[in-house]
């Protein structure tokens, strides 16, 4: 059995922006923002991710937030850094890089646009694997790549010691639970949907790698930590008492609208960079009362 990098609910961090152009990074806010998730419970954070605009950060920016956000929580909760590539060698500098900053996990995506098979998986992330020394969770994203990781790869990347775990995001519960059973406890399952957190968890999942946790941290800690702990009605009740305001927070291509609640709850995190657009207003609308009905904006 692996040690798992963290169990509950991991917190995809967005990158908060300023100036006229969102040409830089507001590490004032940054610092309140992690703060915030801390103090109300989120058991890691996930930055330079989908959430955190990974593809539209220059180098040096990517550097920094992974240096600052380490710096800023002080190992008061584990820091995992998006460091994937469809190039498998600036992949590697990616994660070489981002352990001599400090990271506590890395965070790799499959290859996307170019893509590869099965077997070129194995071979990528092997690779990666055999030569760091800081542990490996894999994120698997077929919406956004165009490539799904299949159980039985799992189950061959789940030999490779430095492969701790996933950030399954396929949707597919039934190939979750061949995965789980495949794979014998060695690798770890995170929910990379907020809709899902309740039944990928009762499968055996240990938590999410979540969007929601951005807003409410504390309930979207305490529905991952329910379920892992078999308390599966208690955090079923959560879970569907949170479906609103997930739907609302996937109302447009993510992190238009977690982007657009933070500021409305006082974090003033800029909108996302080109190509992202500004949230319409009648889905600001839809994210601004859901908001509300759950307390988080006046």
């Amino acid at each position: 059995m692996k040690t798992p990098l963290f169990t509950g609910a991991g917190t995809a961090l967005v990158t908060p922006f300023t100036g006229k152009d969102l040409e830089k990074i507001d590490y004032r806010v940054l610092e309140k923002l992690i703060d915030f998730q801390i103090q109300n419970g989120a058991d890691a954070l996930i930055v330079c991710g989908t959430t955190g605009e990974a593809p539209t950060l220059s180098a040096e920016e990517r550097r920094e937030m992974i240096r600052a956000t380490v710096e800023m929580t002080a190992h008061r909760v584990p820091v995992i850094a998006g460091a994937g590539s469809n190039d498998t060698q600036k992949a590697l500098r990616l994660c070489n890089e981002a352990e001599r900053l400090g990271a506590d996990g890395l965070l790799t995506v499959t290859p996307y646009y170019n893509k590869c098979s099965q077997d070129g998986l194995i071979e990528s992330f092997t690779y990666l694997a055999r030569n760091v020394s800081t542990p490996i969770l894999l994120y698997n994203v077929p919406s956004r790549t165009g490539v799904n990781i299949h159980p039985e790869t799992y189950a061959a990347l789940s030999e490779l010691p430095l492969i701790n775990g996933v950030k399954e995001a396929n949707g597919d519960v039934g190939a979750l639970a061949e995965s789980i059973a495949l794979c014998g406890g060695e690798l770890n399952f995170y929910s990379g949907n907020d809709n899902q957190i309740t039944s990928f968890c009762a499968l055996g999942a240990l938590g999410v790698i979540s969007v929601l946790s951005n807003v409410a941290p504390a309930d979207t800690h305490l529905m991952a930590s329910l379920a892992v702990d078999c308390k599966t009605k208690e955090s079923a009740g959560l879970q569907c008492a949170y479906m609103d305001l997930v739907g609302a927070l996937f109302c447009d291509v993510n992190p238009i609208p977690v982007k657009a609640a933070l500021c409305a709850m006082g974090y003033p995190v800029g909108r996302g960079r080109m190509p992202l657009s500004e949230l319409n207003e009648r889905n600001r609308n839809h994210l601004m009362t859901a908001l509300q009905n759950h307390g988080l904006i006046a």
